[in-house]
C-alpha cells in the first residue's frame, strides 16, 4: 500500500492541495518507482514504458484510484491501458496528467505576479498545447488562498476531482497539462475555499464561453482567419487619428439588427450591413458597446464576467474579426466599450473567486458599488492589474481594435463615489481619490500607447478631474480623449426648453467654450440619454410640431458636427427612433423609410460628409484658436454663429437658428472679402425641410462694410430652426 488512508481520502474528497505530491511517478525507499493514478470511472489499469518495456497491471485502492510500483531506478515516460465500465472489452491508450513536468515558467510567472506580463494570456486560462509529443490542453488559473482547484470538464463528467491542479509557490497560480484534451472542449475550475465552500468557476482568461445562460468556458482554437488590414494598421500606427475627422457610429449589437428566428445576428451576418450603413450615413468609427463576454443583456454588456472571451452570442472569436476585418476594409475604425471598473457578483464569475476577496477589495466599503449591485476590482493587487490590462492588450492584438472607450472612469476615480458618509473609506493621505485607480489607468493608457502606436484611449468621465486626457509626465491620466457630458446635458437642455423661452437660457448653449480647451474631445448624444424614461432623441427638442421636432433633430445633428469635438451619435438617432431603445427588440428600421425621417437621415450623413472634406471642422478641436465666434450674444432671437478655422485651409462659418422664426437677410461678419458659398442647409426640401433657406452651393455676396470688426459681412436667409454652414468660395 503506497498511500494511507487519509492521503486517499483527501484526494476523492478534492482535498488534498498538493497532488503532484502523491500522483504519478515518486520514488520510494525501496529504490523502486512507485506509481498512484488517477482515472475517472476506470475498472482496470496497466502501466508499461513509452519505450516499449514490460507492462504492470496496478492495484484498484479505491474508486478510480490505482497504485503500484515499477521495478525500475529512474523515472521514466510511460503510458497508461485503461479499462472502463461502459466499454469492459476495451483498453484505451492514454497518457497521465500528472506524469509530466512543471509547464509555466518562472519567467513568465513573476511577470504576473510583479503585474508586467503583456501577453498574459499566454500563460493563464486554457490553451492548445503539447508536451513531449503529446497533445492536449494546459489549463493555468490564479487562486492564491484556494484550498485545492480542479479541473471539471465535459471529458471528467464536469468533476473537478479528476483533475486536481498543481500551485506554484509562491505566485498563487494553479497549473494542469490534461492530454487528450482538444478545443471545443467545456470546462470550469472546481474552487475550494478556506471558508469550506467548493465553487464552480469560469476560467477568468477564458477566451471562449458557451452561450449564455450557460456559463462554462471553452478551450478555444488558436486563431484561424487571415487578416486583410495590414495598410490598415500600418496607416494607424504612423498617425495621430485623433486629429482627424472622427465621426462615431455607437452600436450595441444585441439590437441594431436582429433574426427574425433566434433574434440575434451574427458578427460575420452584421458585417456587410454595418459597413453600408456606416457608409451611407457618413460615419468612419464605429463603436460598439462592450464586447465581451456577459451573462445578463439587460447590462447591455456593462457587467462583463469574462473580459477575455468576446460574446459568444453572435458568434465566435473568428466571426468577430471578420465583422473588423470589414470595417477596415471600408476605412471604418473600430472601437470597443472597455469596462475595468467593476464586475458582477454572479457565483460562477469572479466573485469571491478562491473563497475570499480575489478580485475585489475585501471590505464593501471599498469594494462594492450598491448602485449597481457589482464588485470593485482590487486595483492595489499587481495580478487583478495585470489581469485588466492584459485583457485591454488582448483586444488590441487579437481583434485589431483601433481604440478602447473606458467606461465609469468617475467610479474608479473616488472612493466616494455614489455613497453617502460613512459608506467609504478615504485613502492614507485622508483624501477621496482612489490613488491605485489613478495609477492603474496611467499605466492602462502608458502601456497601450508604447505598445500600440496609434490606438486611441477615451474616458467616459463625467466630472471635473484635472488632465484627463493630459499624459501622466504632465500629471493627468494619458487618455486621447474625453467624453463632453457637459456639452451634451447643456444640449439637451436647451433644446428642451420651449423655443420662445430660450432666449433666458441662452448661456445653456454657449457655455461649452469656457472649457473647451481644457481637454480633448468626445460629443457624445449615446445610449444612456435614450434610456430609462429619458424618451427619444426626437424627444428631447420641444416643438409645435412633428415637423419641428424634425427640425430641431437636423438642427442637432448639424451643431454636433460644428462644434468642436469628435460627434458620437448611437443607433437610431440617426432618423430619429420615435420609441425609447430598448435592448429586447430591433430598432425600428422601418421609420427610416418615412420621408421626413429619411430626410433627417440624409442630413446627418451629408453634414458629416462635410466635416470629414473640411479640415477646418476638425484639425484644430483641440485648440483654442480653431474657434472664432462670430455672434454670440443675440439672446434675444436666439442665434448663434462661429467660425471653425485651421492653419493652411478655408474656415467654415456655422450658423445656427434655435427658433421657429424666419432671419431673413441676417448680417454675419466674416474674416475676408470675396465671395461666400453655401455648404448645406438644414432646412432644404430634399431634408425635409420648407426649401426656404439658401441652396447649397448657392454663392453669397460679401460687402466691404463691416461687423464688429470683421473685413466683411455676408447676409444669410436663416429658415426656423436650422444650421447653415458656408465657406469662402
Amino acid at each position: 500500500m503506497i498511500l494511507d488512508d487519509a492521503t486517499v481520502a483527501a484526494l476523492l474528497e478534492a482535498r488534498h492541495g498538493d497532488p503532484f505530491s502523491v500522483l504519478g511517478p515518486h520514488r520510494g525507499p525501496d529504490g523502486h518507482i512507485h506509481f498512484v493514478i488517477l482515472q475517472r470511472e476506470a475498472t482496470a489499469v496497466r502501466l508499461r514504458p513509452r519505450d516499449g518495456g514490460e507492462a504492470i497491471t496496478l492495484t484498484q485502492r479505491a474508486e478510480g484510484l490505482f497504485e503500484g510500483t515499477y521495478p525500475a531506478e529512474q523515472v521514466f515516460a510511460y503510458e497508461l491501458l485503461v479499462t472502463r465500465s461502459w466499454h469492459p472489452d476495451e483498453e484505451r491508450v492514454e497518457r497521465d496528467p500528472y506524469g509530466f513536468w512543471l509547464q509555466l515558467s518562472e519567467w513568465d510567472l513573476d511577470r504576473f505576479r510583479e503585474g508586467r506580463h503583456h501577453d498574459v494570456e499566454q500563460v493563464l486560462g486554457a490553451r492548445p498545447h503539447r508536451v513531449d509529443g503529446c497533445a492536449g490542453t494546459l489549463f493555468a488559473v490564479w487562486a492564491p488562498a484556494a484550498e485545492s482547484v480542479g479541473v471539471a470538464g465535459d471529458w471528467n463528467g464536469f468533476d473537478g476531482r479528476w483533475h486536481p491542479m498543481r500551485l506554484r509557490h509562491p505566485y498563487g497560480v494553479w497549473e494542469l497539462f490534461i492530454p487528450g484534451v482538444s478545443p471545443g472542449a467545456h470546462y470550469k475550475y472546481q474552487v475550494s475555499g478556506r471558508d469550506g465552500r467548493v465553487r464552480a468557476k469560469a476560467d477568468p482568461y477564458a477566451r471562449m464561453c458557451e452561450v449564455p445562460p450557460a456559463t462554462a468556458s471553452i478551450v478555444a482554437p488558436r486563431p484561424a482567419f487571415a487578416w486583410n488590414d495590414g495598410e490598415w494598421l500600418k496607416r494607424r500606427g504612423e498617425r495621430d487619428s485623433a486629429s482627424e475627422p472622427m465621426a462615431i457610429y455607437e452600436v450595441h449589437i444585441g439590437s441594431w439588427q436582429r433574426d427574425v428566428e433566434d433574434g440575434r445576428i451574427g458578427y460575420r451576418e452584421m458585417a456587410d450591413q454595418l459597413v453600408r450603413h456606416c457608409q451611407d450615413c457618413g460615419f468612419n468609427w464605429v463603436e460598439f458597446l462592450p464586447l465581451a463576454a456577459h451573462p445578463f443583456e439587460g447590462s447591455w454588456g456593462y457587467q462583463v464576467t469574462g473580459q477575455y472571451a468576446p460574446n459568444s452570442r453572435h458568434g465566435s472569436p473568428d466571426d468577430l474579426r471578420y465583422l473588423v476585418d470589414a470595417l477596415h476594409a471600408a476605412n471604418i475604425g473600430v472601437i470597443v466599450d472597455y469596462v475595468p471598473a467593476h464586475f458582477p457578483k454572479d457565483d460562477f464569475a469572479l466573485a469571491t473567486f478562491d473563497g475570499h476577496p480575489c478580485y475585489e477589495y475585501g471590505d464593501p466599503k471599498e469594494g462594492e458599488h450598491k448602485g449597481w449591485g457589482t464588485l470593485i476590482f482590487n486595483y492595489r493587487r499587481p495580478e487583478v492589474r495585470n489581469y485588466l490590462i492584459g485583457a485591454a492588450l488582448y483586444w488590441l492584438r487579437e481583434f485589431h481594435i483601433d481604440a478602447l472607450r473606458v467606461d465609469a472612469v468617475s467610479a474608479m476615480l473616488y472612493r466616494n463615489y455614489s455613497r453617502e458618509e460613512g459608506e467609504w473609506i478615504a485613502n492614507e493621505h485622508g483624501g477621496i481619490e482612489n490613488v491605485e485607480a489613478v495609477e492603474f489607468l496611467k499605466e492602462f493608457n502608458a502601456t497601450v500607447h508604447l505598445l500600440f502606436p496609434g490606438v486611441i484611449t477615451i474616458a467616459e468621465e463625467s466630472t471635473a478631474w484635472v488632465g484627463v486626457t493630459r499624459s501622466p509626465e504632465e500629471g493627468g491620466l494619458g487618455f486621447d480623449l474625453k467624453w463632453n457630458m457637459g456639452w451634451m446635458h447643456d444640449t439637451l437642455r436647451y433644446l428642451g426648453q420651449d423655443p420662445v423661452m430660450r432666449s433666458g437660457v441662452h448661456d445653456w448653449i454657449t457655455f461649452h467654450q469656457w472649457y473647451a480647451y481644457d481637454e480633448r474631445w468626445v460629443l457624445p448624444l449615446s445610449h444612456d440619454e435614450v434610456v430609462h424614461g429619458k424618451g427619444s432623441l426626437l424627444d428631447k427638442a420641444v416643438g409645435a410640431d412633428y415637423e419641428q421636432r424634425l427640425a430641431q433633430l437636423r438642427l442637432l445633428q448639424g451643431w454636433q458636427v460644428g462644434v468642436p469635438g469628435r460627434p458620437l451619435l448611437f443607433q437610431g438617432g440617426e432618423w430619429g427612433q420615435g420609441r425609447e431603445w430598448s435592448w429586447e427588440r430591433n430598432l425600428d428600421w422601418d421609420e427610416a423609410r418615412e420621408p421626413g425621417r429619411k430626410g433627417a437621415m440624409a442630413f446627418g450623413a451629408d453634414v458629416r460628409r462635410i466635416y470629414a472634406a473640411h479640415p477646418a471642422l476638425s484639425r484644430a478641436d483641440d485648440q483654442r484658436d480653431g474657434y472664432r465666434w462670430v455672434d454670440c450674444e443675440n439672446r434675444q432671437e436666439s442665434v448663434i454663429a462661429f467660425l471653425r478655422q485651421a492653419h493652411d485651409c478655408a474656415p467654415v462659418m456655422c450658423v445656427f437658428n434655435f427658433t421657429p422664426v424666419d432671419r431673413p437677410n441676417y448680417p454675419l461678419g466674416v474674416p475676408s472679402n470675396g465671395p461666400w458659398r453655401v455648404l448645406i442647409c438644414s432646412d432644404a426640401a430634399h431634408y425635409g425641410g420648407t426649401g426656404g433657406g439658401p441652396t447649397a452651393d448657392a454663392e453669397l455676396n460679401c460687402t466691404g462694410e463691416g461687423l464688429d470688426g470683421w473685413a466683411g459681412v455676408v447676409r444669410l436667409d436663416l429658415p426656423p430652426l436650422s444650421c447653415v454652414f458656408v465657406t469662402p468660395a
